[in-house]
């Protein structure tokens, strides 16, 4: 294959209401990983429960189109193969970093399976796509940033390096979510699209849970309550944001804004569950933030714009 013209890097700033929803957003992905952590739910039932109740909001809204409807009508085979892909990969990204948090601190989780946008870029090196030499200089930094901060966590406990094995895992099961998508992203809208993967994705994730003897009901009220603010809030709302938000918006500056829900989420986890990472972990943070950064700086056509998964 041959290789394919390199994207141009950041777009003037958006417009000032833009930025205001990009706040919403952020803040709204950003309490996905504290909410998590503060329940006493079963981590594969909350995946569950994230993508059933998500399901049920956003099925009726294509069922109810017949425009939706006659794109799910236009699948074809090879396209409900890539759907079935796609949840796939979607329920082992949820069944992976959902359960991170039960191991490893709220930051830590955060900040690895942000490196989503460096295993999307090695994906389509694979497949035959140009990765711009900067790209790999951001992948080295960003895995010196794994590194250490995977260090800080094992001198810790090996509870908190699994937490964050498990994290990287759902990190790079994100990334092929978002690939395996990208063909039936470019003729089905994203409203049908994310439906039919929130509902492959409960399904795969019921079975899973069902097969491990998970407990899908008799939770508190209280958790009930996450529950639906985890999928209202990073599930919906977020995501619903960034989507309208890329109709106007360079990827480029929405993957860079996305980098936010680390530092948001690892405050709000702070200041709610008194989760402070050590200033040593901070730094490894930050090092893998940069080197992400660099990695969505120089993005290509061949990766597709990034929304929130977690």
């Amino acid at each position: 294959m041959t290789d394919r013209p390199i994207a141009p890097g950041l777009t003037a700033l958006p417009p000032t209401r833009h930025l205001a929803l990009m706040a919403v957003g952020i803040l709204a992905v950003g309490t996905s990983g504290p909410l998590i952590a503060a329940m006493t739910v079963p981590a594969l039932a909350i995946a569950f429960w994230r993508n059933a109740l998500g399901a049920a909001v956003t099925t009726p809204l294509v069922l109810l189109a017949p425009q939706r409807r006659a794109e799910v009508a236009r699948l074809g085979r090879r396209g409900w193969g890539f759907v079935l892909l796609a949840g796939l990969l979607l329920a082992l990204h949820f069944a992976t970093w959902v359960p991170s948090i039960s191991y490893t601190s709220v930051a830590s989780s955060l900040a690895l399976v942000t490196t989503q946008p460096i295993w999307a870029a090695l994906l389509a090196r694979a497949t035959g796509h140009q990765v711009p030499s900067r790209v790999w200089v951001g992948m080295a930094v960003a895995l010196a940033g794994v590194l250490m901060l995977t260090g800080i966590d094992f001198t810790i406990s090996s509870r908190a390096f699994f937490g964050d094995f498990l994290a990287l895992l759902g990190g790079v099961f994100a990334a092929g979510y978002v690939t395996a998508g990208a063909a039936v992203r470019r003729g089905t809208s994203t409203a049908t699209y994310t439906s039919l993967c929130y509902a492959m994705c409960a399904a795969l994730l019921l079975v899973t849970c069902l097969v491990g003897r998970q407990p899908l009901s008799g939770y508190t009220t209280t958790d009930w309550l996450k529950l639906l603010a985890l999928t209202v809030g990073p599930q919906l709302l977020g995501h619903s944001l960034f989507n309208h938000l890329l109709r106007s918006t360079s990827p480029t500056v929405i993957s860079m804004v996305l980098l936010f829900e680390v530092p948001v989420g690892a405050v709000i986890a702070a200041v709610w569950l008194g989760q402070a990472p050590p200033l040593a972990a901070i730094a490894a943070v930050l090092m893998l933030l940069v080197g992400i950064g660099i990695v969505v700086r120089v993005r290509s056509p061949s990766q597709e714009p990034s929304v929130p998964v977690e």
